[in-house]
């Protein structure tokens, strides 16, 4: 099947994030049969107009404003010009999708003005759903969600909590199909270079963005009831901005007024590349948020054999199986978030048979082949096509 990728500020020659599950999905669809081709926003003047990666898969790059980076919700202005483009790719071109797969609201805002003109189907993917913009008059981010997920053929989510939260915001449930997203367990995995620490010292690691709803202080907040451990976090700004951001600075006075700031460690931003190395350094991952839909450090942790312990929110409901791939308490609840940290610190049996079953979960369940062979159905759906040989079997 010839699949077109729209991800306009996701490239999957880049790192990290939406970046990695592009390129992942893309690369298992390949592997399974299907012609890929994605197509992402020029935001570098010198980058060729068709890159081939390695696996074979084509992405092109596609002029739509300015060559440089824009943040993603500043993309919108530039999307008509976007969804143009695409078009006239597909109606002068000798390659022609059969199937459009669109990650996040911009990029399906795109794709379904180009594909809608040629009788192309639609399949979307939102990553991350918006906030509503209370008391403003332009239409907001939900709104078009609301729109997108009504006009699109098929909306994949990641979760149940966010099939929840699209069906709040008006998508109808018979268009939702949920499908995990996917880890990629050679990068990922236990074996490897770790980052050094003092061997004499439990690690706590905890990753993302320095932002409230992460519960980065919930986290520095549980170190009073694990006393011998240190917490790492990385995430945030490059290093050398760390002192002028405002979330850091918040985290760095609570540990002081906590009197924890000498077990309390802040990296910053890392390269991608180097994130396997910090997962594998830790005894086990805290991912505490309390607003969140999908929890990827989780994901890559246990595909490096690292225990985990969550808060019951969001997509960690459905990646951590409590009591056998780690611990969920409540979100905003440092005591309890505490006492499961000294408790999984203390006991080393626990924390093995944890990391056991979190590894074989994430090769098994989170295989980017069974993600695609499950994609794949959803194309095949939509196109009223079979099945290429061997997609069965990926998903078995």
């Amino acid at each position: 099947m010839r699949i077109a990728m729209i991800s306009e500020h996701a490239s999957p020659l880049g790192d990290g994030g939406q970046h990695d599950h592009v390129a992942g999905l893309s690369a298992a669809l390949s592997e399974l049969g299907h012609d890929v081709c994605v197509y992402t926003r020029r935001d570098d003047p010198s980058v060729a107009e068709t890159v081939t990666t390695p696996g074979g898969i084509r992405v092109v790059h596609i002029p739509a404003g300015p060559a440089r980076f824009l943040p993603p919700d500043l993309l919108l202005p530039h999307m008509g010009e976007f969804a143009k483009r695409l078009e006239q790719l597909w109606r002068t071109g000798e390659w022609v999708p059969e199937v459009a797969h669109a990650h996040f609201w911009t990029s399906g805002l795109a794709a379904v003005t180009a594909a809608r003109q040629i009788g192309i189907p639609v399949v979307q993917s939102f990553h991350e759903l918006g906030e509503i913009e209370a008391g403003n008059d332009k239409p907001s981010r939900t709104g078009y969600e609301r729109a997108l997920g009504r006009a699109v053929d098929r909306v994949v989510a990641q979760t149940q909590d966010e099939v929840q939260g699209l069906v709040r915001i008006g998508v109808p449930r018979a268009q939702l199909t949920v499908v995990p997203a996917g880890v990629d367990s050679e990068r990922f995995s236990p074996e490897g270079p770790a980052v050094e620490r003092d061997p004499e010292r439990p690690r706590i690691l905890s990753v993302g963005r320095l932002v409230e709803r992460k519960g980065f202080g919930d986290v520095i907040e549980a170190m009073r009831y694990v006393p011998n451990a240190e917490v790492v976090v990385v995430g945030g700004p490059s290093p050398d901005q760390l002192t002028a951001d405002p979330g850091a600075r918040k985290l760095r006075a609570l540990a002081e007024k906590l009197q924890v700031a000498d077990r309390f460690r802040l990296v910053g931003a890392v390269p991608a590349r180097d994130m396997p190395s910090w997962y594998r350094s830790a005894d086990l991952l805290v991912a505490a948020p309390w607003q969140e839909q999908f929890e990827p450090t989780a994901l890559e942790a246990m595909a490096c054999g690292v225990p985990i312990i969550g808060t019951t929110v969001g997509g960690l409901t459905e990646t951590v199986v409590d009591g056998l791939t780690g611990d969920l308490v409540p979100a905003r609840d440092p005591r309890s978030l505490g006492g499961a940290m000294r408790r999984l610190v203390n006991d080393k049996v626990r924390r093995f048979a944890y990391a056991t079953a979190a590894l074989d979960r994430a090769r098994q369940a989170y295989s980017w082949k069974r993600v695609a062979a499950q994609v794949g159905s959803v194309y095949q759906a939509v196109t009223g096509r079979k099945a290429p040989t061997g997609a069965e079997e990926a998903m078995a």
